[in-house]
């Protein structure tokens, strides 16, 4: 009699719409691929990009059903017979998965797999992912942030804006920064920021303003543009740039704004990212974990099971503070 294949707890999504899409099942746990290693899985990040595919409303839309998350931290159970860089038992975390990381288990490419430094736990090895390395794209290859600049991060306060902060910092820039809390605030000005501002006290704006004076602020790093892209174009410096990170809708804007002072506006995508861009981040980020200054802030901590509403609070709560996970247990 063949062996009784072994079942994990995983998310599935068999619909587009709502977190209730959400479903928990027990699944097949996978098995790894040639190059592939089979991670048991302690921690997942939430980003908000995984709202906007659930929703069916993003450019990427995976074949349904499917299981959300890539940014996983855990521990190896298996690996593909043409893996040689793991064994069972390392902790590693991955900026990418195969099968989806909103699950006990998952598997990942070997290529996309990397050690976990001892000095970090998997909370934190879950908050590299997507928000390191989307920062890191977004600053020094998009905008071209050089070191003497000024950079303000919109939103400062979640995974991919601390990241900004830490790395902005290290590479040599002015950094400013936003957050909607206190709480939020003073994470921001710990992880690297020079000075922040309230960006629900009204007037806020004209506070920045009169922080950076008529010169303005070389790059801003911008994760609600849909909100806040007429602002940053006149807070700018001549040749300024804005970065969008994230937007949750579409914003009208007077394109003379960009004419005055040259300045640009740029999309960013880690999925459009080429390899030697990847390569190039990596290499940065790995070197950031080494000499201590990428040091991921984890925040509010959610079980599997209440995946549902990870996402909801991601996109209503009132000011994030650290990245948020999945935790298996």
């Amino acid at each position: 009699m063949a062996a009784r294949q072994k079942l994990m707890r995983a998310i599935r999504v068999f619909e587009f719409g709502s977190p209730e899409v959400l479903k928990l099942q027990e699944v097949p746990v996978p098995e790894p691929g040639a190059n592939e290693v089979l991670i048991k899985v302690h921690a997942c990040g939430v980003n908000p990009v995984e709202t906007y595919i659930r929703s069916g409303t993003y450019s990427r839309t995976p074949t349904l059903p499917y299981t959300p998350g890539s940014d996983v931290a855990g521990v190896v159970e298996a690996v593909g017979k043409s893996v040689g860089s793991f064994k069972k038992g390392d902790r590693v975390f991955t900026t990418k998965t195969v099968t989806g990381g909103y699950a006990e288990y998952t598997t990942a490419q070997d290529h996309t797999v990397f050690p976990l430094p001892e000095n970090m736990d998997f909370g934190q090895g879950a908050a590299i992912g997507i928000p390191y390395f989307t920062a890191f794209r977004a600053l020094i290859h998009s905008a071209r942030a050089k070191p003497g600049e000024s950079v303000l991060i919109h939103g400062a306060s979640g995974g991919v804006g601390i990241a900004a902060c830490q790395i902005a910092r290290a590479y040599g820039l002015k950094v400013l920064g936003t957050a909607g809390t206190e709480h939020g605030r003073k994470i921001v000005l710990k992880n690297g920021a020079h000075k922040v501002f309230d960006h629900r006290e009204p007037g806020y704006v004209d506070k920045i303003q009169e922080y950076v004076g008529e010169n303005g602020v070389n790059v801003i790093i911008e994760m609600l543009s849909n909100i806040n892209l007429q602002h940053d174009l006149h807070l700018l410096s001549y040749g300024g740039r804005v970065i969008i990170v994230g937007s949750r809708g579409p914003i009208e804007i007077n394109p003379r704004d960009t004419m005055k002072k040259e300045t640009s506006i740029i999309g960013v995508s880690l999925y459009s990212c080429p390899k030697d861009d990847f390569l190039q981040s990596l290499a940065a980020l790995l070197a950031g974990m080494e000499t201590g200054w990428l040091q991921p802030v984890v925040g509010p901590h959610y079980l599997l099971e209440n995946a549902a509403q990870a996402h909801e609070d991601i996109i209503k709560s009132q000011g994030a503070s650290g990245k948020m996970i999945l935790v298996m247990t």
